[in-house]
């Protein structure tokens, strides 16, 4: 039997019978960026039982400001393997599964061919987040969100809403125009924050990975939305209460969840 003497403070926490629900789940991470990096880990080190991470990408020298596997001594390498033996290191008991591709819409199927206990989207490129996030709700798997975590400064201003209650934040807007013919795309968990965007920051990219611009970020930003994402997770999978942002009177809201 694995020993779990390294979750004692977690177990004060939760109760040994919340670690024993962790330890049972299989969490789907897709993205080991800024925010997934972050995310992976702290589901890691919540005792979660098995993890699939996804990730094609290689480090470059611009992650280091933000990102978990970047160091200076890797780059051009896989996140994907960098985490890999991260999180092993952490749990050498989780059952981890490593897929070193980026997320095309054939790579897609055949994930959501398994079975996940809860997803963490951590995409942040429009086109390949709306694929999974599609493909996902057909299977009616309980997901959580990032949105854009690019531009802005002030880790306050995090909220956790359903997608359609989404506000001031235009990456959001992108994936709810995307997504809101499907019937239930109000059962997405979204992670966002309020902050205005540092349009001054916008930088044009080669347009690979689906991905045509970036914002400017700062190092603790991104790891701030990987640690709410990790918080839904948690509490979801341990169903636990999660206090759910509602949009000013001032917006309007075409498709309101009932909670």
């Amino acid at each position: 039997m694995s020993d779990l003497n390294w979750l004692s403070r977690s177990a004060l926490l939760v109760g040994n019978e919340g670690i024993d629900i962790l330890q049972q789940k299989h969490v789907l991470v897709v993205g080991l960026g800024g925010v997934g990096s972050f995310a992976a880990e702290f589901m890691c080190r919540s005792g979660i039982g098995e993890l699939t991470i996804v990730d094609g990408d290689v480090v470059d020298p611009s992650n280091r400001n933000r990102q978990l596997p970047a160091l200076s001594t890797n780059h051009g390498l896989s996140k994907a393997d960098i985490m890999k033996e991260r999180l092993l290191a952490i749990n050498p008991d989780l059952k981890l599964h490593v897929v070193r591709d980026f997320l095309t819409p054939e790579k897609c199927r055949v994930l959501m061919d398994q079975h996940f206990d809860y997803l963490m989207d951590c995409i942040d490129s429009i086109t390949p987040k709306v694929t999974l996030l599609s493909k996902a709700l057909e299977k009616d798997m309980p997901i959580v969100s990032s949105m854009g975590a690019g531009g802005k400064l002030d880790p306050t201003q995090l909220r956790v809403t359903w997608l359609p209650d989404t506000y001031q934040c235009v990456f959001a807007q992108y994936v709810r125009k995307r997504l809101k013919k499907l019937v239930n795309y109000d059962k997405v968990k979204a992670v966002f924050s309020t902050e205005a965007v540092a349009k001054s920051s916008l930088v044009m990219t080669d347009g690979s990975n689906f991905k045509r611009s970036a914002y400017g970020t700062i190092s603790y930003l991104p790891a701030a939305f990987g640690g709410v994402c990790a918080s839904v997770a948690i509490r979801d999978l341990l169903k636990q209460p999660i206090t759910m942002a509602e949009r000013p009177p001032r917006i309007a809201s075409k498709k309101k969840k009932k909670v």
